[in-house]
């Protein structure tokens, strides 16, 4: 197992030290400061886990060391914040992680977006791979665009499902009511594929119903709905005709 220091000790930073030191790893939690060799000879890894408008300040407060590789796992961001490290990389796992205790147990087995500087590519393996993790290749020109689908895939979700509950509480039904039709659609989604797995009245072109919907629905929650009825549309071939 190789040596790591892990910057940040907030939900990311706890995670993954709990997860690698659950599996054999002793990760070495920096809490506060960044001393100027934590990149020191001895040190394989230094995992960056601060907020992604800090990581170009920290990665450059330390005194860079070819024999180290210096990491990150923000999602949107390239290797160039890693600059002048001269083997630089990114873990970014396709997990939400709302508490290191959750975190850790969600990080085993999880996919993680992976870039790496060629020298540093067997160690970034070696700690995906403790934690039998699942590689997807991220290009620095395609970040953006990846992390855009993560946000999708999480944060849109919550905030869609926020919207389930406002709407269901209005008429004194619970988001309790509604969770196990979320978690089987989600099923359905990763059985059949989105296209197949889509059910309700856009996928029957049931527009009476859809316009019944807007209609009993509040003004501002009005443009969230429709936005996702006409991707729902798009998603089965048809068009969300004017309602």
């Amino acid at each position: 197992m190789g040596s790591i220091r892990i910057v940040g000790a907030g939900r990311a930073g706890g995670s993954f030290a709990l997860a690698l030191g659950g599996v054999g790893w002793v990760p070495e939690v920096m809490l506060r400061g960044v001393p100027l060799e934590a990149a020191a000879d001895g040190v394989d890894v230094v995992l960056l886990c601060v907020p992604d408008g800090a990581v170009a300040e920290v990665a450059a407060s330390i005194r860079p060391n070819p024999s180290c590789v210096v990491v990150h796992c923000a999602g949107s961001l390239t290797l160039d914040v890693l600059d002048p490290h001269p083997v630089r990389a990114s873990v970014h796992p396709l997990v939400s992680l709302p508490s290191p205790a959750v975190g850790a147990q969600r990080l085993a087995g999880a996919w993680f977006g992976v870039a790496a500087d060629p020298p540093g590519r067997d160690r970034v393996d070696e700690l995906v791979g403790a934690l039998d993790g699942r590689v997807v290749e991220v290009a620095d020109r395609d970040r953006a665009t990846y992390h855009a689908a993560a946000a999708m895939a999480s944060n849109h979700l919550v905030a869609l499902l926020g919207q389930v509950e406002r709407t269901a509480a209005s008429v004194g039904v619970p988001l309790d009511a509604y969770l196990d039709l979320a978690r089987g659609s989600l099923a359905n989604v990763a059985e059949l594929g989105p296209a197949a797995a889509l059910t309700g009245p856009v996928s029957r072109g049931d527009w009476a119903t859809v316009a019944a919907h807007l209609a009993a629905l509040p003004a501002e929650e009005r443009p969230a709905y429709e936005a996702l009825a006409r991707s729902a549309a798009r998603l089965c071939g048809r068009e969300l005709p004017d309602l």
